[in-house]
């Protein structure tokens, strides 16, 4: 009786001490150590340990573990949590319950297969250490390998009341241990922060310096040596040199070379593939390298004959590259074991090159637009020249083509005409030889009243033949003397647009006989407008011409719509479509371009649709939209006043 009140008082004033340590410690392995001593003092505790769970990536530290027989892992080691069949400690954290096993019930578990990674012992005992939402902090276990040391009931009870109260005290010490790591940690990310800051700033002044070289520096020589101070201030660069590129001869130069072993560049010009520098241009990266990793790129043949010392202690290149194309390298070096590059020298020094290849390229490019104005210079007057020539030419061309337009259109009117005329040639011929036997009959007395009436048929036919055909004839010559006259010249006259549309595709009729292609005309009876003739003549000329020579086949059916109206009172809509073959976006997108066409050596000059454009937009002072696509025939929107005023100055034609 006297040993149960003398461990009840042991137990009590361990728990006692708990409670004074989780308010004195700050250190969660010096708290459950002292756990364990004062556990020692009421059990069998020479093995014991405690695990913590990490719930952000689900692993578990041992934060403390004495065993006899097993080594236990580092305290700040993260071990992934098993599964419960897996190991006991998992069993007791994942279902948040007790356990205490005997080295037979172990072996008698299923399959016979061990539970754990340690060794088997002779009593194992875990309880798990919950928080107040009943979360899981970790477990703590005690076990026993010597038979003649076991845990009873009440030595479970005592445990499992010891574990509420590590529980309890692990909640505060973990809250502190939490703030003390994110204050650590805090403080450390600062004074990281604080350092790229500041090394941020030197880079961004070295990056200044070098924008100014780029703009103030004479020559590579001056830029060279500016640059090497520059990295100096931000590593060690006692040894330091330029290469640059030369595509034109394929050489790679040495225009700056500090070193502490060479006074200067072994070679100061060589073929591209020999040395460091050229390794570093073929594979356009950063490269870093010691005196082990220099001699293995030499003895595999990367790097073909090595150029200078090559008793180095660490070695870095960059390439100067911009937009892939390089410009050249640049190399610190060190013979000094002590100094020794990194990582970050190495991005360091890439990040500069690549600023100090813009640099360079600025000062090519001034170079080359320097030679480049002075040759513009010299070419410049001879270019304004010959675009006089040119404007001039294609002046010519339009009037040309003007004419040719109006030659041809009288060609067809002649052959139109020719076929009338011929039919009354016919009739008087007819006639003429009728009135001649028609008096031998008389003369000869054999006339009789049948024959005379018959003479008189002959004549009024033959008449009324030759009256249609030569009013047909009187119509083609009044529309073809009044739009050749209107095409010729550019003078402001009224007339009746519907009317003059007619009277040119009567002019137009040559051209479209013998063409299975209907024209219709929608257009009020009275709409007149004060405007130039000839260029309404021209426009819809080129227009009905494009649509036979490009947008239908000689024997293809087909359809043009002519469309007019006022839009407004001082607006005439002009719509022109047909139903052709079309183009797509990229020809339409070239319809008015001067000497384009589709129709290259078959008739087509490519100033049609050009000359149409400068009339709707030059001389009627209006504008033009058109719409195609491929299968779905053309159409032109044509906009001008219904009042058209004389430009002071013509319009120029586009090039």
């Amino acid at each position: 009786m006297e040993n149960r009140l003398a461990r009840l008082e042991a137990v009590q004033t361990m728990l006692l001490d708990i409670g004074h340590l989780s308010a004195s410690c700050t250190d969660i392995t010096e708290f459950i150590g002292a756990v364990h001593r004062a556990l020692g003092r009421i059990m069998y505790a020479d093995n014991f340990y405690v695990t913590l769970a990490e719930r952000e990536d689900g692993t578990v530290r041992f934060v403390y573990f004495v065993d006899t027989v097993d080594d236990g892992p580092s305290p700040d080691e993260r071990v992934r949590l098993a599964s419960p069949e897996q190991s006991p400690t998992a069993w007791v954290m994942l279902n948040k319950q007790p356990l205490s096993m005997t080295a037979d019930e172990e072996r008698a578990r299923e399959n016979g297969s061990t539970w754990g990674t340690g060794s088997v012992a002779e009593h194992w005992m875990g309880c798990p250490l919950l928080d107040q939402q009943h979360e899981v902090l970790g477990a703590i276990v005690i076990q026993s390998y010597l038979p003649e040391h076991t845990y009873s009931e009440e030595d479970q009870a005592l445990f499992a009341l010891i574990a509420n109260h590590v529980s309890n005290a692990l909640q505060g010490l973990q809250s502190m241990d939490r703030l003390e790591r994110a204050v650590q940690e805090r403080t450390a990310a600062l004074a990281r922060e604080v350092a790229e800051r500041r090394r941020a700033e030197q880079v961004q002044h070295a990056l200044y310096q070098i924008a100014d070289l780029s703009a103030s520096a004479q020559g590579t020589d001056e830029l060279a040596a500016s640059l090497h101070r520059i990295i100096g201030e931000l590593m060690e660069a006692k040894n330091f040199l330029i290469a640059l590129t030369h595509p034109d001869t394929g050489e790679i130069s040495i225009p700056y070379f500090v070193d502490e072993k060479d006074r200067e560049a072994p070679n100061k010009r060589f073929p591209f593939g020999i040395g460091m520098c050229s390794w570093v241009l073929k594979t356009r990266q950063a490269q870093l390298h010691d005196a082990g990793s220099f001699a293995r790129l030499a003895a595999s043949g990367k790097v073909k004959e090595p150029l200078g010392n090559t008793q180095i202690a660490s070695w870095i290149g960059a390439p100067m590259l911009v937009h892939d194309k390089a410009y050249g390298v640049m190399v610190v070096q060190s013979y000094d074991p002590t100094v020794l590059y990194t990582k970050t020298e190495l991005d360091l020094l890439a990040f500069i090159a690549s600023h100090v290849a813009v640099a360079i390229a600025r000062m090519q490019a001034d170079r080359a637009i320097r030679k480049a104005k002075e040759s513009l210079e010299k070419q410049n007057a001879a270019l304004n020249q010959a675009l006089t020539q040119l404007q001039e030419a294609q002046t010519e061309l339009v009037r040309q083509e003007k004419l040719a337009s109006l030659g041809q259109m009288v060609a067809g009117v002649a052959h139109e005409i020719n076929t009338p005329l011929g039919i009354c040639v016919t009739a008087t011929s007819h006639l003429v030889q009728e009135l001649k036997l028609t008096k031998e009959e008389l003369a000869a007395g054999e006339m009789t009243e049948e024959s005379l009436n018959g003479f008189f048929d002959v004549v009024d036919q033959s008449l009324r033949i030759m009256t249609t055909n030569t009013q047909r004839a009187a119509s083609l010559v009044r529309s073809f003397k009044q739009v050749a006259v209107d095409q010729s010249s550019d003078n402001i006259r009224n007339f009746n647009l519907c009317k003059y549309v007619g009277e040119i595709l009567l002019s137009l009729q040559p051209k479209l006989k013998g063409r299975p292609v209907k024209v219709a005309i929608d257009c009020p009876a009275d709409l007149e407008v004060d405007s130039f003739p000839g260029a309404v003549s021209q426009i819809l000329t080129n227009m009905v011409v494009n649509s036979l020579v490009h947008g239908f086949e000689r024997d293809q059916p087909g359809n043009i719509t002519i469309r007019a109206r006022l839009e407004d009172e001082d607006t005439v809509a002009f719509e022109y479509g047909d139903d052709g073959a079309g183009m797509d976006a990229d020809t339409l997108s070239k319809l008015f371009d001067p000497f384009f066409t589709t129709k290259r050596g078959s008739g087509g000059s490519g100033l049609g649709a050009h000359i149409l454009y400068n009339l709707v937009t030059g001389s009627l002072g209006g504008s033009l939209h058109v719409e195609s696509s491929p299968g779905k025939g053309l159409q032109y929107f044509v906009r001008f006043p219904r009042k058209a005023r004389r430009a002071e100055n013509p319009a120029i034609l586009p090039a």
